[in-house]
């Protein structure tokens, strides 16, 4: 019997399985990485506003006896104004779609995140939000990344 009639003289729901919509889940993929690089100038904007009070406003941030790790207070400042500059614009070069968009952004958010662990001591609440947004960050782009080129426009 030929494929062809074979196919129609199988019963309804028994023939071979319907492939799975990709449309609905190149959406979801891709609205991770729209979620991903949301996030990031968000996260980037704390960051970056962080460490400008740390460099105009140095009585609001209390430190402990033990201070701030490797650099003091306004060395800090710098390095957040800058990696949040950076993120900033990692995150809107992900809504483009480019490739090296996704390594900059996963590398960015681990070192923001890594400058926040440092931070804890003169902010613990603000740092452990941060901290959180680059974590799901990295997870977004790292495991939606390769998806978002064709997808996001």
């Amino acid at each position: 019997m030929s494929e062809r009639a074979h196919h129609w003289t199988t019963a309804p729901g028994t023939g071979p399985p319907s492939p799975p919509d990709t449309a609905a889940s190149r959406s979801r993929r891709s609205g991770w990485i729209w979620f991903a690089g949301s996030i990031t100038i968000m996260a980037g904007l704390f960051t970056a506003v962080e460490g400008l009070v740390a460099l105009f406003d140095r009585n609001y941030y209390l430190l402990g006896p033990s201070g701030l790790l490797v650099f003091d207070l306004g060395a800090w400042g710098w390095v957040h104004l800058i990696v949040g500059a950076l993120a900033v614009f990692a995150g809107g070069a992900l809504f483009t779609g480019a490739p090296w968009a996704r390594i900059v952004t996963a590398v960015l958010a681990g070192f923001n995140a890594l400058a926040q662990m440092v931070f804890l001591s003169a902010y613990p609440i603000w740092g452990v939000v941060v901290i959180a947004l680059d974590v799901l960050v990295i997870w977004a782009v790292l495991v939606h990344g390769d998806e978002a080129p064709e997808e996001l426009w």
